[in-house]
C-alpha cells in the first residue's frame, strides 16, 4: 500500500521536531483529545490521498531539510505506507520524528508488524495523548507534560526507553 490519507503538509517547519522539517499531518485520529490543536485531522473521512512517491517528491524539493515529521491525526492509523515513506526518507539521509497519542508501550503491545515497521523507521517518537490539564506552553515540541520525547535509536540499542534531553 502506498497511499497516505493526508490532512496537509508544511514544507518548512521548525516547531515539529529538531531542525528544519517537512511535516505531514495525517488524517484520522481515534483519540479525540480535548483541546487538541489539530481537531480538523480527526475525521477519518476527511483529507486527501497522496502517494508515497508524491510526498517523497515534495520532500526532495527542499535541500535544506534535516528531517520529516509524521504528525496527525494519528500516524499509527496508517503505519504501513508511512513506514515505506520513512524508509525512502532515510535513504535520502533525513531523519523521522513521529507524533502519536499512544504511548510507546501501547504501540509495542499491539503486536502489529506494520506498527513495528513505523516504529523501526522512527528516530524520535513523541508519545502520549494531549492532556489539557497538563498543558505547558514552555515545553519544546509537545503540548502537555505527560508527553515524552523518546530517542528511538538509543531505546532500540539499550532495550529501555531513553528520553531526549
Amino acid at each position: 500500500m502506498d497511499l497516505i490519507k493526508v490532512a496537509g503538509v508544511v514544507n518548512d517547519s521548525v516547531v515539529d521536531g529538531e531542525g528544519y522539517r517537512f511535516t505531514i499531518f495525517t488524517q484520522g485520529c481515534p483519540h479525540d483529545c480535548p483541546g487538541c490543536h489539530n481537531p480538523q485531522t480527526h475525521d477519518r473521512n476527511g483529507g486527501r490521498l497522496m502517494t508515497v512517491d508524491e510526498l517523497l517528491g515534495l520532500i526532495r524539493q527542499n535541500p535544506l531539510l534535516s528531517g520529516v515529521t509524521f504528525s496527525g491525526g494519528e500516524p499509527f492509523m496508517q503505519p504501513e505506507p508511512l513506514a515505506l515513506l520513512g524508509q525512502k526518507v532515510h535513504a535520502c539521509g533525513l531523519d523521522i520524528t513521529t507524533y502519536t497519542g499512544y504511548t510507546l508501550e501501547q504501540l509495542q503491545l499491539m503486536g502489529n508488524k506494520h506498527v513495528g515497521g513505523l516504529l523501526a523507521v522512527t528516530d524520535v517518537l513523541i508519545d502520549g495523548p494531549f492532556v489539557a490539564a497538563k498543558r505547558d506552553l514552555t515545553l519544546q515540541f509537545r503540548g502537555s507534560s505527560n508527553q515524552r520525547i523518546i530517542d528511538m535509536n538509543e531505546t532500540r540499542k539499550k532495550g529501555f526507553v531513553v528520553l531526549k534531553n
